[in-house]
């Protein structure tokens, strides 16, 4: 049955156990490991399960007590995969599980999505900017695969920072992935950017999105004009201290903070900060 599920982390005799009524128990179809601290997945995804691109849900492996945390849905909306991007974190009570899955294992998620990095939390505007670091450009790739972001903005800015080059893979192939995609790819090509940066490793370009900012090298090097609350729009994603740092940025150029229920010039997602 759908609801009984093997546990396969479970020590050296395999257990089943009770997939929860608010969750759904679904099949690890790929997974991709990038480096030592990074990997993606797919899952398969329930007829049932609607989203909206940007939001997230919270994710466990079975067993009697699932550890839940909050993962950015990466995939659009209209996908008929779920694919998510995660940090390994070697005693994470449960990513050091989750980076050990292979296709054909089970992987828990709650039924409800939730989250703020979406279109309708925010105003018309002419150019969007999505924030990100590390794994916080997972909701992004959600959100410049699906068609309303091109029928929204006419400049599609996304920032990817990360300490070393091989970390910025995911963001890479991405981009190159939407770009030849056949429902957003002529848009996408047309609109989408990516501006990635290390603070660690030397590479072409380096320093916090902040810092490029304030410079003024991150609009010289995009050839736009300083971000403008008339035209400007943002979404940021990332660490606590980031999500601090450029949120500070944005009400600096004269931009207001969102939410679902109030839509203004920026949003914020808080959900991966504890």
């Amino acid at each position: 049955m759908r609801a009984m599920q093997q546990e396969v982390r479970a020590g050296s005799a395999a257990q089943e156990f009770e997939c929860p009524a608010s969750a759904f128990a679904e099949t690890v179809l790929s997974v991709k490991h990038y480096t030592d601290r990074l990997f993606k997945f797919r899952l398969s995804r329930p007829p049932s399960f609607r989203f909206r691109s940007g939001e997230f849900v919270m994710i466990g492996l079975p067993g009697e007590k699932p550890v839940w945390r909050a993962y950015s849905i990466a995939s659009p909306s209209w996908d008929e995969e779920l694919e998510f991007y995660s940090i390994k974190v070697p005693d994470g009570p449960l990513t050091s599980e989750l980076q050990k899955i292979q296709v054909g294992d089970t992987v828990w998620f709650r039924k409800k999505p939730t989250g703020t990095l979406v279109l309708d939390a925010l105003i018309p505007g002419k150019r969007l900017w999505m924030f990100s670091t590390g794994t916080g450009i997972a909701p992004f790739a959600s959100v410049i695969r699906d068609p309303e972001t091109y029928e929204k903005f006419e400049d599609v800015i996304l920032l990817h920072t990360c300490r070393d080059a091989a970390e910025l893979t995911y963001g890479q192939e991405l981009v190159e992935a939407t770009r030849g995609d056949e429902l957003v790819g002529e848009e996408a090509s047309k609109k989408l950017r990516l501006f990635s940066s290390t603070t660690r490793e030397t590479t072409d370009v380096m320093g916090r999105q902040t810092d490029l900012m304030a410079s003024g090298k991150l609009f010289e090097m995009l050839g736009v004009p300083p971000i403008d609350p008339a035209t400007d729009r943002g979404m940021i994603c990332g660490s606590m201290a980031m999500l601090k740092d450029t949120k500070a940025a944005l009400e600096g150029y004269g931009l207001t903070e969102g939410a679902n229920n109030r839509p203004a010039e920026f949003v914020v997602e808080r959900a991966f900060v504890g």
